[in-house]
């Protein structure tokens, strides 16, 4: 009998209204566990909790946030392939990206520990006489995270940490497709020297419980990772109680490739970007806006970067790409597939499932070419290992190409020009921007985010977090006289 794994609700880990079983997409016959469902009692009760745990956190000094901090980012980088091989098993990424994701997380919690100390405010003198300002920040309340599945470490601590530097209590609610790596997290987060009830882990359906916690007035702030069109239905929950909101949604990254370009770098960012983490990341590279100078040569080769590219098992030396990560994303993908070819687009190769030694959810990385723009496939966020290549004829019309989507999260370019790189750096109407450089991948220090269908409200991550998780209290001081 496979133990259930619990919810963590005021501070106690309890059992649910019911249970999942999260299997490796891998490895079907890999079970990694059961998982219990949290009930809606059961989340009025830890948001309850939440609130008076929130208040004694606030209090605690800042020395003694910051070693909480700390011994949760220590731990995670030093358990980082235990954690990662989890992470790998459960969400299908290979194990040297989850390694990888485990020890960023750690970094973000290391990072926000220091920031702890460095919560300075501002003062100023008034315009009337004898009259001091002071100006700092405080913590929010409580603050609802959802997160996704496909960073289910990374993306939950970078909401997570700064949560709780800035002195909030956290209620999280993980995708119910990576449960593991949440209750992994939430048993290091538990451990520590904070108040009960201060971290909550509330596992369950985003139609039951998820929609329940957006609509709660007890909380203050929601931040949130996923789909547009779950992040619209937030938003609008979330203005019935005026609660803040912080939405990280679609995307539909585009890599232009310059006729000056380095051909096998450009290659290789362009597959790096497309196929890592099978192509289930917000910043990866599903439009590839190639010089035609360039487009026979570079196809050529991307084609058979993609070809070579080793699929398998997520724990298996050598792998390359990974499966994706459910039944249902697989026939999504597949979905993608056919419409392309509807559209007109050649499938040069991949886009199909792949009969592996295990049973798993395993895809071929697919590029399509003769696709343009007003296509479906370079409208929608597939979030598959498939990308489609559009030919332009000079910069000017790459960079409309690049500005032409409704989404903005990332974009670059493959140049050795220092005016073009320059240029569309100021120019492409995205959040993130890179240079010789993938379209995923960013640093942990600064602000993430994009514009239009991609984000909604403060920035993510580096102190621009502080918008998001603190509100600014403005005081007046009057000494008398002296």
């Amino acid at each position: 009998m496979t133990d259930i794994q619990k919810n963590l609700i005021a501070g106690e880990w309890l059992g649910g209204t019911g249970e999942i079983e999260n299997r490796n997409p891998s490895d079907l016959s890999d079970l990694i566990g059961v998982f219990a469902q949290a009930g809606g009692d059961q989340l009025e009760a830890t948001l309850d909790q939440a609130k008076t745990a929130q208040r004694e956190w606030a209090a605690y000094g800042m020395e003694r946030k910051q070693a909480v901090l700390n011994a949760i980012g220590n731990e995670m980088m030093a358990r980082c392939e235990e954690l990662g091989t989890l992470l790998a098993r459960e969400e299908g990424k290979p194990f040297a990206e989850g390694k990888g994701e485990v020890y960023r997380a750690g970094q973000f919690f290391t990072y926000y520990a220091a920031e702890c100390l460095r919560q300075v405010g501002e003062n100023a003198d008034s315009v009337r006489p004898d009259i001091e300002i002071d100006v700092r920040r405080e913590a929010v309340g409580t603050v609802a995270i959802i997160s996704p599945w496909n960073f289910p470490t990374a993306t939950a601590s970078w909401k997570i940490a700064p949560a709780l530097c800035y002195g909030n209590a956290v209620v999280w609610k993980p995708a119910n497709v990576t449960p593991a790596s949440a209750v992994a997290l939430a048993e290091i987060i538990n451990r520590q020297d904070i108040p009960k009830g201060l971290f909550s882990l509330v596992m369950g359906a985003g139609r039951e419980i998820g929609q329940r916690l957006v609509e709660s007035p007890k909380v203050n702030a929601i931040s949130f990772t996923g789909s547009v069109p779950v992040g619209k239905g937030i938003a609008a929950a979330a203005i019935q109680n005026l609660t803040k909101v912080q939405m990280e949604m679609g995307s539909k990254n585009a890599l232009a490739v310059m006729d000056d370009a380095d051909l096998d770098l450009a290659v290789t960012l362009a597959l790096s970007g497309a196929f890592g983490g099978t192509g289930q990341k917000c910043t990866a590279s599903s439009r590839l806006v190639v010089h035609e100078a360039i487009h026979d040569a570079f196809v050529e080769k991307l084609v058979a970067g993609a070809q070579a590219m080793k699929v398998g098992h997520a724990l298996e030396d050598g792998t390359q790409m990974g499966p994706v990560v459910s039944q249902q994303q697989l026939d999504e993908n597949l979905e993608y597939v056919n419409l392309g070819k509807s559209e007109g687009a050649e499938l040069a190769c991949g886009g199909t499932r792949l009969e592996m030694p295990h049973n798993g959810f395993y895809m071929a990385p697919g590029v399509f070419l003769n696709t343009t723009n007003t296509m479906r496939i370079n409208r929608e966020e597939m979030f598959a290992p498939l990308t489609a290549v559009i030919k332009v004829g000079s910069y000017d019309e790459a960079l409309a190409t690049v500005n032409d989507t409704n989404f903005g999260l990332t974009s670059g370019i493959v140049t050795k020009s220092l005016a073009r790189a320059t240029h569309f750096r100021r120019n492409a109407q995205t959040g993130v921007v890179t240079v010789n450089l993938p379209t995923a991948g960013t640093d942990y220090h600064v602000p993430f985010g994009g514009r239009g269908d991609s984000s909604y409200g403060p920035r993510e991550q580096g102190k621009a977090a502080a918008e998001f998780y603190t509100t600014v209290k403005t005081a007046y001081i009057s000494a008398g006289p002296v």
